[in-house]
């Protein structure tokens, strides 16, 4: 087999946080592989505030791209075929210069061993026809590329410019046959890009896509921290630990995309462009799944079987998760004292909601903050 490693970016230094050392880590839209971090894009919201990464803004190589994938197919929670898998989320983008090399190389390692599990890429950069032509001759991996585009024109929030994402979808929907595409609009924020200019925009584009998925703000401490420091308002009034999305801005765009194929959740879109059912369960909540397109709810109905106490117990053992109760119902399961990476772990393996007593889904809420919902 000849070496797919592509030594392009330095080493990462040997103060990385211990957060981003560690390159696997379980996330609700799959099995996340970061063997790359540092990004210069200085996306004012973007989750490398949480990981004390945001300053590295040349993208670095933690481990070689052999050994991040061995350390990703030898995960305890790593199933063959069936375990999502996200590669270069969470501290760069996968399309930036040198970045692209080692995206290419882990793919097609992964590719070589035949494995058929479902693959998200996240861009907002430049994506090229060579760059599709080459992820169209994977064989067995179901790639989906997810194009992030927010028609935020402030640069002290994105300094970015969304012409990048919107030359992407067009040369994915001219070139791609095999790969899958998603226009993926975020983060939504109430007064800044929900204008109607901003919805007709998004709906524009979405005929470049196989699906819309629309999703709100992460407003942490550390990004409110930095958009202050920037100069910008405060967007929301409060911070809070799950996305922001009011409920009036999400009624607007609802509303705007009847007929289209548009998703609230990542997975749920991705389930319907591989016309597959949801892997997170999401048809349990079913108040989620009004507007989804009648053969996607019936993709998930299929599939969607509530599981016995003893499956739930025998996979919360391999994932080390002491609980003390178990309640299934037929919207979802639900534990205590448990981590999300054990409860997605859970969560996927059996296509059914996990939940923890702790952080409760309010109804019709769909996961999100209570900050515009009251």
């Amino acid at each position: 087999m000849p070496d797919k490693t592509v030594p392009s970016l330095r080493i990462a230094p040997s103060d990385l946080p211990a957060s981003l050392k560690n390159v696997v880590e379980y996330r609700k839209s799959g099995l996340s592989l970061n063997h790359v971090v540092g990004c210069p894009l200085d996306c004012g919201y973007c989750v490398r505030h949480l990981f004390q990464n945001f300053e590295m803004k040349q993208p670095h190589l933690v481990v070689s791209d052999h050994e991040a994938v061995d350390l990703l197919v030898g995960h305890w929670a790593f199933r063959p075929d069936t375990t999502p898998i996200q590669i270069f989320n969470r501290a760069t983008d996968p399309f930036l210069p040198g970045v692209k090399d080692h995206l290419f190389a882990t793919l097609e390692l992964l590719d070589e061993r035949h494995f058929t599990n479902p693959v998200l890429v996240i861009s907002r950069w430049k994506i090229e026809p060579s760059d599709v032509h080459r992820f169209d001759r994977l064989k067995h991996l179901r790639l989906t590329i997810l194009v992030t585009w927010s028609g935020i024109d402030d640069d002290r929030i994105e300094p970015v410019d969304s012409v990048h994402a919107e030359n992407s979808l067009r040369v994915l929907h001219e070139h791609a046959r095999r790969t899958k595409s998603i226009l993926y609009w975020r983060p939504l924020i109430a007064g800044l890009n929900d204008s109607d200019q901003h919805i007709g925009r998004a709906l524009a584009l979405s005929s470049l896509a196989g699906a819309t998925v629309f999703t709100g703000l992460f407003h942490r401490a550390e990004i409110r921290e930095h958009l202050r420091l920037s100069g910008v308002p405060d967007v929301y009034p409060e911070i809070a630990r799950r996305k922001i999305l009011p409920a009036e801005t999400e009624k607007r765009i609802i509303d705007a995309f009847a007929g289209r194929p548009l998703f609230r959740k990542t997975s749920c879109g991705i389930a319907y462009v591989l016309h597959r059912a949801d892997y997170n369960g999401h048809y349990g909540i079913r108040e989620m799944c009004d507007i989804c397109p009648a053969e996607q709810v019936a993709r998930c109905a299929l599939v969607h079987q509530k599981p016995k106490v003893s499956q739930v117990t025998e996979l919360a053992a391999i994932a080390k998760l002491e609980t003390d109760h178990i309640s299934i119902d037929h919207r979802r399961i639900e534990l205590s004292n448990s981590s999300e990476q054990q409860r997605y772990f859970i969560q996927h393996t059996l296509n059914y909601q996990v939940h923890d007593r702790d952080h409760p889904h309010r109804f019709g809420r769909h996961g999100r903050a209570e900050l515009g919902w009251e």
